[in-house]
């Protein structure tokens, strides 16, 4: 943890949508919704508590001619102590959420390169939603840090409202992916060091239909609220206050662009505000709406269902849903009753237009099918206006600490008019709800109480994190290392008469340049565990079974992303297959893996006639012939130099500050890569035409002995 008088160092991450500091698109689109203003308003409120030294929100860099340059950039100050930092993964181009599962790897080695240029490393990590989830738990496993999470919305919900709704299940997959989100968030349930809930009904009624429900340990913590934007509709109107000049330019332009719908623009205003989803329930609304005579002479309706520029080219969900609505106007002749306004600035006209609702004697309504928790119920009663809402999920727990309105059943069109009407008609009533909704914000939805409360509860893991079987213990030192060797194991670093005197120095050598050892082996890991067992030094990072499988610290903590990346287009049964019929004979089931199929080999010159055989069967795999007498067919994506490149890449090493060393045929790939290379006095043959070659450098020396000779001469050893 950081040093006390310093405070806490807190990331958060979240990956989809487009989140910027100012400004923000609510309503663009499915993934442009609350969350993103939650994240940021949390990160900055956080960033101004004393008890906190500095908040990164790291999120995804887009670069995409169809968006604002302003998400491409990598670096934002959001405010005191607070900073936005967007990673490059998936290419540039913005993506849907459902599409940046394979990419989240990429993200999480895009983290890992920030802490090694900054190097700052967090107390602990917050994910926020499953995709932002799961790159937070493998950062927090890596640094060995708490992790926290925050589901936002849920995939089980989403697939029980999509079948509801008519959509097949093989629809539901081929789009929302929801199976594999699924997976993820109840791993991140059994994970998670605290599982942070808006309300007590959506870990009853969202997170219950989860298996690992009971595992998870429940922050019951809602959003908070900028009382400072948010504030009673009467100081706009009170001449002694100056609100500033954004308020003003904010509250002409949304009069103007209310006032040009309506045939009576001083009539009070129903007020809805949310994403075109059908979940949103804006068609109930307007039928309730435009069934009633009475509601209509009593008060105008606007709903503000997002931005927009043209329907046609938003998602087939929300263009689906806005052409309802304007079918729906036209079919009850809500023409000078009804506003839909196309855009506006959430930032500035948001709060605006609630105070301007309240201005008018109006009610904001939330008529949503489904709501975990319902912020704009929030954001509209601290600005002093009435609100009736969906009884579904979070509203209810609103309600109760707000007074600030009144519950209805949002599928019972009735209910939704007796209630918009009772609030408009009785002023008493409109006036109690109005006061009771601002005081109840102030005392329980503000940023101050939020942020209090979450760093109660997290400050405490931070100082002890609770041993987790997933959580590492190696990540600091790979991050705080100058440079990294990486060593075969048999006949380069064992195999000689003084192995433990040379292994001695070496090891010492190591510490004294800040060098990480890791150690890339043709040997499964239960034989380098004996390897190491027998003298060698404990390496930080094992490349297993020919650079097919990675592992960390004494943990032996798996990769799953170095597992993921090979695997793609593997198919170990067919390879496995076709060498039989090339007449092969296979080595020990020991030596078989999940991503390894291994042979013997009477013959080094058959390689390129299997290599033919597979190909002619449209495999992809990788022959590597070693000791004259072997062969291991491996995923086309792996090996040891894929494997030392993987390292590479996840943590920040410059390859000019990787050192690699063998003895072998089963080492050449890796050192013919992009980093400097030792090859020890006593290797095998098919490795002396790589003499002479750059970056290769040979040592009079054998094993241990000589790698560290080879380390002198490159100039990683003084």
């Amino acid at each position: 943890m950081s040093d006390a008088s310093d405070g806490l160092v807190l990331h958060h991450v979240s990956v989809h949508g487009l989140i910027r500091g100012h400004d923000l698109e609510l309503g663009r689109d499915a993934d442009t919704g609350g969350q993103t203003t939650y994240v940021v308003e949390l990160a900055r409120a956080l960033g101004r508590h004393e008890r906190v030294a500095k908040v990164v929100l790291f999120t995804r860099l887009v670069d995409d001619e169809r968006v604002s340059d302003d998400y491409a950039e990598p670096i934002e100050v959001l405010g005191p102590g607070a900073t936005l930092v967007r990673i490059r993964a998936g290419g540039g181009r913005y993506r849907r959420k459902e599409t940046l599962w394979p990419h989240l790897d990429a993200f999480v080695n895009g983290m890992m390169r920030y802490y090694r240029e900054t190097g700052e490393t967090p107390d602990l990590l917050h994910g926020h939603y499953a995709d932002a989830g799961a790159v937070a738990k493998e950062v927090a496993a890596r640094l060995g840090v708490p992790l926290i999470f925050t589901g936002h919305s849920l995939g089980r919900n989403k697939r029980r409202v999509l079948r509801n709704a008519g959509v097949d299940d093989e629809a539901i997959e081929s789009r929302y992916h929801v199976a594999h989100r699924v997976a993820v968030e109840e791993d991140l349930l059994r994970s998670a060091d605290r599982v942070v809930a808006s309300t007590r009904h959506e870990v009853e009624h969202g997170y219950e239909l989860y298996e690992a429900h009971t595992s998870a340990d429940y922050l019951v913590l809602p959003p908070g609220t900028d009382v400072d934007r948010f504030y009673p509709w009467y100081y706009d109107v009170d001449e002694s206050i100056d609100p500033g000049p954004e308020v003003v330019e904010a509250r002409v332009r949304m009069r103007r662009e209310l006032d040009r719908f309506l045939t009576d623009p001083e009539k009070p205003l129903i007020l809805a505000i949310s994403r075109p989803d059908k979940r949103k329930n804006i068609d109930g609304l307007i039928d309730a709406y435009g069934t009633n005579k009475e509601l209509q002479s009593l008060a105008n309706l606007a709903v503000f269902a997002g931005v927009r520029k043209d329907i046609e080219a938003m998602s087939d969900n929300e263009r689906e849903v806005l052409t309802d609505l304007l079918l729906r106007m036209d079919r009850y002749d809500l023409y000078g009753k009804l506003a839909l306004p196309k855009r506006h600035d959430p930032d500035t006209d948001i709060p605006v237009l609630y105070r301007l609702a309240a201005e008018r004697g109006g009610v904001f309504i939330n008529p949503a099918l489904v709501e975990n928790f319902g912020i704009t119920l929030i954001e509209a009663s601290a600005s002093g206006l009435p609100v009736v809402s969906t009884d579904h999920g979070g509203p209810k727990e609103i309600l109760a600490h707000c007074g600030s309105g009144k519950l209805v059943d949002a599928r019972d069109t009735e209910a939704i008019q007796a209630a918009l009407t009772s609030i408009l008609v009785d002023e008493e009533a409109w006036g109690r709800y109005s006061r009771a909704g601002v005081e109840g914000v102030r005392e329980h939805y503000s940023w101050r109480a939020h942020v209090s409360t979450y760093l109660d509860a997290v400050a405490p893991l931070a100082e002890a994190p609770p041993p987790k079987p997933w959580r590492g213990t190696v990540g600091r030192d790979l991050l705080a290392a100058d440079a990294l060797l990486v060593s075969d194991i048999d006949g380069t670093l064992i195999g000689g008469e003084d192995d433990d005197a040379a292994l001695a120095e070496l090891s010492e050598a190591l510490a004294a340049n800040r060098i990480a050892f890791a150690v890339a082996s043709g040997r499964r890991l239960a034989l380098v565990e004996e390897a190491i067992a027998g003298g060698l030094p404990d390496p930080l990072a094992i490349v297993t079974d020919v650079g097919t499988d990675v592992v960390y610290g004494p943990e032996r903590r798996p990769d799953g992303g170095y597992r993921r990346r090979i695997e793609r287009e593997w198919d170990a049964d067919a390879v496995r297959a076709t060498l039989l019929e090339a007449g092969l004979t296979p080595q020990e089931d020991a030596a078989q893996t999940p991503r390894k199929v291994s042979f013997f080999l009477e013959d080094a010159g058959r390689v390129g006639e299997l290599r033919a055989a597979l190909e002619a069967r449209g495999l992809k795999a990788r022959l590597i012939a070693s000791h004259g007498a072997y062969l291991d067919a491996l995923p086309a994506r792996a090996g040891k130099d894929a494997a030392v490149r993987w390292l590479a890449e996840t943590w920040g090493f410059d390859p000019k500050r990787i050192v690699v060393a063998g003895d072998s045929g089963n080492d050449e790939a890796m050192l013919t890569a992009k980093t400097p290379a030792i090859v020890v006095g006593n290797h095998h043959g098919e490795l002396a035409h790589l003499r002479g070659r750059r970056g290769v450098r040979f040592a009079r020396a054998g094993y241990a002995a000589g790698v560290l000779e080879g380390l002198r001469a490159l100039g990683f050893v003084r």
